[in-house]
């Protein structure tokens, strides 16, 4: 049986690509910082400006070719 520590050594905790991606995406285009959250079949984009999350949500194709994913990009005002 396994240790806790052979399970998580095994375990990959780098971002995807397409967090780096998004994240970048929004730097470049809009000078703002967000946070994103990975899940299954989705993207959770976290910002603390409303205005920003209505733009991103207008925007979401272009978050979508920026990340090259199908994934779903919901949006959260942190």
């Amino acid at each position: 049986m396994d240790g806790i520590a052979d399970i998580l050594k095994r375990k990959d905790f780098d971002a995807p690509s397409e967090v780096e991606a998004l994240k970048g995406y929004v730097r470049r285009t809009y000078n703002a910082e967000i946070s994103v959250t990975v899940l299954p079949r989705e993207f959770v984009v976290s910002a603390p400006s409303s205005g920003l999350i209505a733009t991103l949500r207008l925007n979401v194709t272009a978050l979508q070719k920026a990340a090259d994913t199908t994934k779903r990009i919901s949006f959260r005002i942190s």
